[in-house]
This record gives C-alpha cells, sequence and structure tokens, in this order.
C-alpha cells in the first residue's frame, strides 16, 4: 500500500484481481424462456371495423352488403385496404382515373376490405352488465 499513488480503490490493484471471485451466474429469469404466454399479456385477434361508425363486422361479411348498424356501403373506398388519401387518387393501387365519392359503393376491381390486428384487453365473461355493481367494485377491500 505503500508504493501506491493514490488511495482510490480500483488503482493498482491488479494482484486484488486474481483474489477476488467472479460473482456467480444468476438463472435465467422466467420472462426470458419460451413457451406459452403468460397469461398477463394481451392476445390480438384479427377484426374488420365500419369505417363510419366502428361496429365490429362479421369475419368473413359480403363486402357488397351495408353495415348492420349505420348502412354504410361496405365495398367503398373508406373500408379499403389500399384507401390512402395521401397518394394519388387517394388510392396506393394504380388505379385510371379517380373516384369521386369515397364513402359510395363502387366497382373498383383492387377493393380489399380493411383488416386490423387489435389487443384484447378484457375476457367475454369478465365484463359487469350493472353499472352500480361495477361502481361498487371500484371500492370493495
Amino acid at each position: 500500500m505503500s508504493d501506491r499513488k493514490y488511495r482510490q480503490r480500483g488503482y493498482q490493484d491488479r494482484s486484488d484481481e486474481s483474489t477476488r471471485q467472479k460473482p456467480a451466474e444468476k438463472p435465467a429469469r422466467k420472462d426470458d424462456t419460451f413457451g406459452p404466454r403468460p397469461l398477463q399479456m394481451p392476445g390480438t385477434r384479427t377484426v374488420s371495423r365500419c369505417s363510419q361508425c366502428g361496429t365490429l363486422l362479421q369475419a368473413l361479411a359480403d363486402p357488397a352488403g351495408k353495415c348492420p348498424k349505420c348502412g354504410f356501403e361496405l365495398h367503398s373506398c373508406k373500408q379499403c385496404t389500399y384507401f390512402d388519401p395521401s397518394s394519388r387518387f387517394e388510392c396506393s393501387q394504380p388505379i385510371s382515373e379517380r373516384i369521386p365519392r369515397k364513402d359510395a359503393r363502387n366497382d373498383c376491381t383492387f377493393y380489399a376490405m380493411r383488416v386490423m390486428v387489435e389487443k384484447e384487453t378484457s375476457t367475454p365473461g369478465a365484463k359487469v352488465q350493472d353499472a352500480r355493481q361495477a361502481f361498487d367494485n371500484l371500492f370493495k377491500k
């Protein structure tokens, strides 16, 4: 210790490195393991929604039909996957002419119903029907 110029730890401590033990390796964390997803993580589902009112549409809804809630035409530009207001003619596909009304039914050959991936935030059985009961559940101990 007398041959040291400074008293800080780590300065010329080469002799201590050989005597110091390496820390034992920690076991792998549970979230690093592969396997089934834990229950706390939300799942995802693929859904189609009406672009006018947001109603959940059936998975294989007839694109030539209308929304069951608001009557919006499903075979329209607003309901299409390729609808993009920032592109030419407001469509990401190479169409020959602009379709003037985006909410009206049209016979576009590129039409594909817009499908979104949403998170499942709650289980179907967990919904409370009575508003008063839901309020009381907030203050239970």
